[in-house]
């Protein structure tokens, strides 16, 4: 069974630090892409970022979190990575983990083979 399990979120004061973590288990297979996603209360869910597996090479398609998110792997593959810095109430949201399996990268659309139940962020001011 495939689980992606996001641990690491909590409650910070604006520029303050978190790191995320999203441990992938039940795949024999290593993933062409995973992300970090991110939704707050009464908002869609939007893409933070993205890092292809095998080369490491890392998206960000949102501006606002440029220079202050930075998504990473460790060297098994297997577990995902959100550091999370100068972090602003804005930045409040529930955090998700996401994995596809095989190109092309569907991320950038909202699509995923698999997801992880999320992880709470809240940044008070």
């Amino acid at each position: 069974q495939v689980q992606l399990v996001e641990s690491g979120g909590g409650s910070v004061q604006a520029g303050g630090s978190l790191r995320l973590s999203c441990e992938v288990s039940g795949i024999n297979y290593r993933s062409y892409c995973m992300g970090w996603f991110r939704q707050a209360a009464g908002k869609e869910r939007g893409v933070v970022g993205i890092i292809y597996t095998a080369g490491g090479s890392t998206f960000y398609p949102d501006d606002s979190v440029k220079g202050r998110l930075t998504i990473s792997q460790d060297n098994t593959k297997t577990t995902l990575y959100l550091q999370m810095n100068s972090l602003k109430p804005e930045d409040s949201a529930m955090y998700y983990c996401a994995h596809v399996r095989e190109a092309p990268c569907t991320l950038s659309r909202g699509i995923a083979d698999y997801w992880g139940q999320g992880t709470q962020v809240t940044v008070s001011s």
